[in-house]
């Protein structure tokens, strides 16, 4: 069988595993205090041109996204999100186990826009009854979406500016950042990040690494006590000096391999998409990222899965379902050929 269901079947990079058997013998300080957390933090500042930002190493996305939630919002607050968002559909209700509710939004391809955030703080604003309601605080958007579409630098300083004008904070998910920032059309860089969003973080588990997320903190009242958080929603690593490693290797020279990962996978995945225009079959949406979301005859999604693990979604029709293939950082050239060869024999 041959995975095309995820990105993050695979383990992690040789480079990184080499780095982490090299250091593996070496006596370091605990929870994420050590010099490797700390030279990865500092290249990450750098990187995005805050050198006043707040870093942290998490264990996971979802770990990342209720640390940061739960942390930003008071008792009654809640985040605002496309209703394809991560952590409204595939978080097993995280962020509401911490009690705080997601108030999802239409979507369109994955991502909501600053006149749908408008709409939403003016409907609450003018509720008679608004006290009685959920008070929107937070806007989580992710870049790439669930859709694998990008937010433009456009679409970004218009949320940015919508969520200063209403006090609300601006978080993004870049669980598949890599992927967004080396995609062909992308103009959203991480100091563009830096400057529009109050958080983000640069997801390392589907991008070369075996686990692990950055958490970049811009604002500074979120930064505060951040680590408490950590430590009590279990996102804190004992033996932190594995995620400053990971980072350490994907991050140094500019960035360098963590691009190189994501070009490899978003290139696959155009040879995909190339393919399957060819065949005729429709493309749920246009994007240039590693995931391809296609709508296939119900009998070629059998076919398929004899040989290829795929995603498959929801039924379009009686005879056509959506599915999903997703490519990596490690997907082999040789499975992406045979995949092709499969979709043109349908």
């Amino acid at each position: 069988m041959i995975y095309f269901n995820c990105d993050y079947n695979e383990g992690a990079h040789p480079s990184i595993l080499k780095k982490l058997a090299e250091t593996n013998f070496e006596q370091t300080i605990g929870y994420g205090e050590d010099t490797y957390c700390t030279e990865a933090a500092a290249i990450l500042r750098k990187l995005c041109g805050k050198e006043n930002a707040a870093v942290h190493f998490v264990v996971g996305g979802t770990q990342a996204n209720l640390t940061v939630i739960d942390a930003a919002l008071r008792p009654y607050q809640g985040a605002i999100c496309a209703a394809s968002g991560h952590i409204n559909v595939h978080e097993t209700g995280a962020v509401e186990a911490t009690g705080h509710k997601v108030l999802g939004l239409p979507h369109r391809d994955g991502k909501i826009t600053a006149a749908q955030v408008t709409e939403a703080m003016e409907a609450h604003l003018t509720d008679p009854s608004a006290e009685h309601t959920v008070q929107p605080k937070l806007v989580y958007i992710s870049s790439p979406t669930e859709f694998g579409t990008l937010y433009t630098r456009a679409e970004l300083e218009a949320l940015h500016e919508t969520c200063r004008r209403y006090g609300l904070y601006l978080f993004l998910d870049g669980a598949r950042m890599s992927y967004g920032l080396a995609a062909s059309g992308n103009d959203v860089t991480l100091p563009v990040l830096a400057e529009c969003c109050d958080v983000f973080y640069l997801g390392g588990t589907k991008c070369g690494a075996l686990f692990g997320e950055a958490i970049v903190i811009t604002h500074p009242e979120l930064k505060k006590d951040f680590r408490y958080m950590i430590k009590q929603k279990g996102g804190m690593l004992a033996k932190g000096r594995l995620l400053g490693i990971q980072f350490l290797e994907l991050l140094k020279d500019d960035m360098k391999l963590y691009l190189e990962l994501a070009e490899h996978a978003d290139h696959l995945a155009d040879r995909i998409r190339t393919a399957l225009r060819k065949k005729g079959f429709e493309l749920v949406c246009e994007n240039t990222t590693n995931q391809i979301f296609t709508i296939l005859p119900i009998d070629s999604v059998r076919s398929l899965s004899e040989q290829f693990a795929l995603s498959p979604d929801r039924m379009t029709d009686e005879s056509h379902q959506m599915v999903r293939i997703c490519t990596s950082w490690a997907t082999k050239e040789e499975n992406v050929d045979s995949l092709i060869r499969a979709i043109e024999r349908i």
